[in-house]
């Protein structure tokens, strides 16, 4: 007889493609997301037996994201709340929906004309459980650079160190960021607007801060969105350090003031890290 029993399991559609286009008006709203859905409940008889009496077809699943966006998709946050709910409503072996977005930006050329924007991913996560709400926000590969205001000195140093200290340094990363809205999240609100005002705030906080250490840019971008949008309670980071290192262009003669520069993709230091309202606890989900 078997010891073996089924743990924590889910199942879904992963990334589904959708891009819908708002005619209404002279100038056209395109939204392009890549969709992916995941169920949890009681699906002990299919992992045993083979019933599959519980399980909703995961192409099921992809033709729900293409039936919903027939009605307009709006925010980001809008349709993924709107997704995860349905399943839990739906499925009575259904106890728990988990909805991931990724939102593609597009830049206006014209009413009905767009170009791609840049590597900026907007991101939302949400999941419904026991009528409750998660919803996070985020981004990935938000790309910046400071030529300067940047330095990395007094570190720990032993026997393997050979970094030297630098008064003086390029800091570039390619942020990733999440964020907890706290409060209610049934009430629509302006997504777009929220979003906006927390990645305004990543941005100034990186360009105002002088930063000693990549850590201490990490919280000031976080800190700086907890003190300017009351909505949020969390702050998750993730900075990769895009290191930029000085050419040695004295084999040619050449002196280098801090002008040209190699830019490695690989190794890289990865400074994480999460930045709370006070008065909150960290939220243990995985998020």
């Amino acid at each position: 007889m078997s010891d073996a029993i089924l743990g924590p399991n889910r199942y879904g559609k992963a990334q589904t493609r959708v891009v819908h286009v708002d005619r209404h008006g002279e100038q056209h709203v395109l939204r392009d997301l890549n969709v992916s859905i995941a169920l949890a409940g009681d699906l002990t008889a299919t992992h045993l037996t083979g019933d599959n009496t519980t399980v909703l077809p995961t192409d099921t699943q992809k033709n729900t994201v293409y039936a919903f966006a027939r009605d307009g998709i709006g925010s980001p946050e809008t349709f993924a709340l709107r997704l995860a709910r349905h399943f839990v409503a739906t499925q009575a072996a259904i106890t728990g929906s988990f909805v991931d977005l990724e939102s593609y930006g597009w830049n206006r050329l014209g009413p009905h004309s767009f170009r791609r924007d840049g590597s900026e991913i907007r991101t939302v996560h949400v999941e419904h459980r026991a009528g409750a709400d998660l919803l996070v926000g985020g981004v990935r590969d938000l790309v910046v650079l400071n030529t300067t205001d940047s330095e990395f000195a007094g570190f720990a140093v032993d026997e393997y160190t050979t970094l030297a200290p630098a008064s003086d340094r390029i800091l570039a990363t390619a942020v990733t960021a999440r964020w907890r809205y706290d409060g209610d999240v049934t009430e629509p609100g302006q997504w777009d607007e929220r979003y906006g005002r927390v990645r305004d705030c990543l941005l100034t906080a990186f360009a105002g801060t002088y930063s000693r250490s990549l850590q201490q840019t990490l919280f000031a971008m976080g800190a700086r969105v907890i003190d300017e949008v009351p909505t949020v309670g969390e702050v998750r980071l993730a900075l990769p350090n895009r290191h930029h290192f000085l050419a040695d262009l004295a084999p040619f003669g050449r002196d280098n003031p801090g002008t040209v520069f190699s830019a490695a993709d690989r190794p890289y230091g990865l400074i994480e890290g999460t930045v709370l309202r006070a008065g909150t606890a960290a939220d243990l989900r995985a998020w």
